[in-house]
Order: structure tokens, then sequence, then C-alpha cells
């Protein structure tokens, strides 16, 4: 009996699409995570990359930064890591552990966090992103989903709702807090256009009638302030609340690339759907056996562990002098999130160039392209995400004055000197056909979307024109 009112009381029936689309939703995210470190991180980190790993962890000891890599680094080991983690997560997708005991997909999905953990403690400036901590404390939560042959943990569920709490109350307080143009509701008047990598239909969104733009603004702090609170009201009120954040998520999905932030903001509004909200009827709990009971009892374990973690963020929702994307602990764990705290008003893009001719002054110059990044004005943005180009973004951070990207910067322009093979697939143009060239160099321009009438008149999405030199000549 007293196993029954456990299970019973722990244990829901009416969230199986909601585990459904958590773990199989969190396993494609995660199989995009490690595709991406199989094929940037020994360009960016590895063993002759811009910011060598292996000195990272040596310095930052084992205790600040847990990994799998301070037994040891190669490139070789990344991959392995990397290519590990990607069978493991498209398992998942296809939904091999969960027909198993529900420790079968816990096991995989601790998998997962621990590879990745070992990836993000190793990556430095390129791996210091709100959305890394954000996958990861996802996949640890997905370690206590279970599988079919029990019902879903109730705590569990819980347990992402706060943490999506989090995501969309913190970036919502950090506007607010941060910019004015979020207050007067002109936020999107500069958004689309300075956001750090636009997508194909940025453009067209940045050309919206400006009293479109105030609804968006106001619609959004309506999602991300009031919806929040929602997320823990009954069925089906709580079903509804994740329907407006997925699809504010959606509109951010088509008006930009933010790797997967927004596609994994989506996967966690599911824990609040109910399937007798969409219309399905809960099926009976299965006889509580010692799978339920055991799985019940370690979603209660979660339960307290976030609880004890969980001061940190509330007192940082509270403060005025409120942190973005801030991990309070090695584990990145019940941290904080939030996004666009504040908004630049203009754009400005690094561009490198490379010349074969050995007169630097009077050489005929040709300019590397970028996947993601803008950078010939004829060139419509492509639309990369889930994917992260990290590069890419780290040269957005540069251009706004970041000097923590000066040392990779350096280190970069060094190996488009020497023709790196590695370093050029990360890029999608090389002017130079993979010859070594005499000279790089690097400039600054201003870039703003083109008028109707311009991309109509010079075929060109941006006019720019060049503000500064940042890098004159070098050669090797």
């Amino acid at each position: 009996m007293d196993a029954q009112w456990l299970a019973g009381g722990l244990l829901t029936a009416d969230a199986d699409l909601a585990r459904a689309v958590l773990q199989r939703g969190i396993a494609a995210i995660y199989a995009v995570a490690f595709l991406a470190a199989d094929r940037q991180f020994p360009a960016l980190l590895g063993e002759h990359g811009l910011l060598p790993a292996r000195d990272f962890l040596r310095a930052a000891g084992r205790r600040r930064a847990p990994s799998l890599f301070h037994w040891r680094y190669s490139d070789r080991l990344l991959r392995v890591v990397a290519r590990s983690g990607l069978v493991l997560a498209l398992a998942v997708v296809v939904g091999v552990p969960q027909l198993g005991p529900w420790w079968a997909p816990a096991l995989v999905f601790g998998a997962l966090y621990g590879l990745y953990l070992s990836i993000v403690n190793a990556g430095q400036v390129f791996y210091g992103f709100g959305w890394e901590s954000l996958l990861l404390e996802a996949g640890f939560l997905a370690v206590f989903l279970g599988s079919g042959d029990v019902g879903t943990p109730v705590i569990t569920l819980v347990a992402f709702r706060w943490l999506l709490f989090r995501v969309e109350f913190g970036a919502g307080m950090i506007k607010l807090r941060g910019d004015r143009v979020w207050r007067d509701l002109t936020a999107l008047d500069y958004h689309h256009e300075t956001q750090p990598m636009p997508g194909p239909l940025s453009w067209f969104f940045h050309h919206l009638p400006r009293p479109l733009h105030r609804v968006e603004v106001a619609a959004n702090h309506v999602v991300q302030l009031g919806v929040p609170w929602l997320l823990f009201a009954p069925q089906p009120i709580a079903t509804w609340a994740a329907a407006a954040v997925i699809a504010t998520q959606l509109w951010l999905v088509a008006s930009g690339n933010f790797a997967w932030l927004n596609w994994l903001t989506m996967l966690l509004a599911f824990a609040a759907v109910g399937d007798s909200a969409l219309g399905g009827a809960a099926a009976p709990l299965p006889p509580p056996g010692a799978a339920a009971v055991t799985l019940a009892l370690v979603s209660v374990a979660l339960g307290v562990l976030v609880l004890v973690l969980s001061p940190r963020p509330v007192a940082n929702l509270l403060s005025r002098r409120q942190r973005m994307n801030a991990a309070f602990n090695r584990w990145h764990l019940v941290g904080a999130y939030g996004a666009f705290g504040s908004i630049t008003r203009r754009r400005r893009e690094v561009v490198i160039e490379a010349t074969a001719d050995p007169d630097p002054a009077a050489a005929t110059w040709h300019e590397y392209g970028f996947r993601g990044k803008p950078g010939d004005p004829r060139r419509l943005p492509r639309q990369f995400a889930p994917y992260h180009l990290r590069l890419d973004w780290g040269m957005w951070f540069l251009a706004l004055g970041s000097r923590s990207q000066l040392r990779w910067f350096e280190r970069l322009l060094r190996r488009l000197l020497q023709a790196d093979p590695a370093t050029l697939r990360l890029l999608a143009h090389d002017p130079m056909d993979g010859a070594r060239p005499a000279w790089v160099r690097a400039r600054v321009f201003d870039y703003r979307y083109s008028t109707w009438a311009e991309l109509r008149s010079r075929r060109q999405w941006w006019v720019r024109r060049e503000a500064y030199v940042l890098v004159d000549p070098i050669r090797l």
C-alpha cells in the first residue's frame, strides 16, 4: 500500500508526450552539439588550435573545470568523445534506450551529460555561452525521466518547468533592467539588424512596420514576465502557457540564428504539456513495482538537489545587479539565464583580407568568407541554427570590442598566413584557394541593412562602409 501511494503520488500517466518529446528532443540537440564539437573543436581548441585546451586545463585544475581531458587531451580522444556522444544521442532519438527499464535512458543521458561537460569545461570563450549550461542542465534533468515501463516523475517535470521559468523570466527581467529600448518598446528597431547572426528572414523582419515592432516587444514582455508563472498552474492552463512559449520561440527561430537556444527552450516547454489537455486520455499507471518506487525515490533526491542549488539563482533574479547566463557551480546545474540585456545600436563586422602581392600598399586584396556572419553585402544570410558556428560568434564579439577575443584572433591571422587546412575548413570561402598569402589584414566596417530601393537597384542585402583598420598588413 505504501508503495502504491508513493508511486501514485510521485509518478503521472498524463505526461507520456512530454517525456517522449523531452527525451528525444534533448538528445537531438546533444547530437547537434557533439557534431559541432567533432567538426570545430580541434581547429579552435585542439592540439594546434587557436586556444589549446591542454594549456587551459593545466592552468585551471580539476576542481575548477571537471573534464575527462584532465587525464590527457588529444584531438583523437576529443573525436572519440564527440562521436561516442553523437551515437548515444542518436540512439535516444530513435528510441532504443527507452525500450528498456527506467535506468537505461538514465545511464545514456548521464553519459551524454558527462561527455559534454568535459567538452564545455575545456572550451573557454568558444564555449562561453548560456545555452551550453542550458543543454547540460536539461541533459542532467533528463536522467530522471524514466521509460515506458513506469510513469513520468512529477518532480522531474516540475524541475524542467523551473528551468524554463529561469530561462524566460530571467530573460524578461534582464531586458527591463538592462536597456531602455526594451522599456520604451523600440528594441526591435535595432535588434534584427544588429543581432549576432541574422538569418535569411531577418532583413524582412527588420523592415516590418515600426508599430508592429512595438507590439512584438510588448508581447515578448507578456510571455517572458507573465506566462512563466502559469507553467505551474493546473491543466489545461499550464499547456496553454507552454503553447505561448513555443509560439514565441518559433518567431525567434524565424528571425535569427541563436544556435539551439530557441529550440531547446521549446522542448523544455513540453514539460508543462499534459496529455489530457490535448484531448488524449491518460492511460492508467502500471502496477507500482520496485522499479516505480525506485524511480520515485530518485526523483525526490533530484528535487532536494534542485532546492539546495536554487537560492543563488533566485537571489540573482531578485537582484538589481542581475547576472546573465551565470553558472554558479562547475557542474553547470541550476544556473541563471537570460539574453539581450542590452541592444547594440549599430552593426560592425571584422573583415579579414589576404593578398599574394609582395607590396601590401599596392596590392589587390581578397576577402575571406565566413559561413554565418555577414561579409559580402550581396550574400543573403543563411540558416544554421540549431547548429552553432563558434568562430562566427567569436567574430561578432570581437567586432563589439571584446578584448577576450584578441588572443585567439591574432592566432587566427597566423593560421591564415600558414594556410592551415583545419582553420580554412571553418570558413566558407578561401580567396587564396589553399595557397599561402603573402599578407593578411583586418578592417572593421559599419554594416546596415539595405532599403527596399537599394535591394532592387544594387542587389545588396547590406550596405557597408569602412570604420577603421583593426590590424595593418602582416606576414609570417
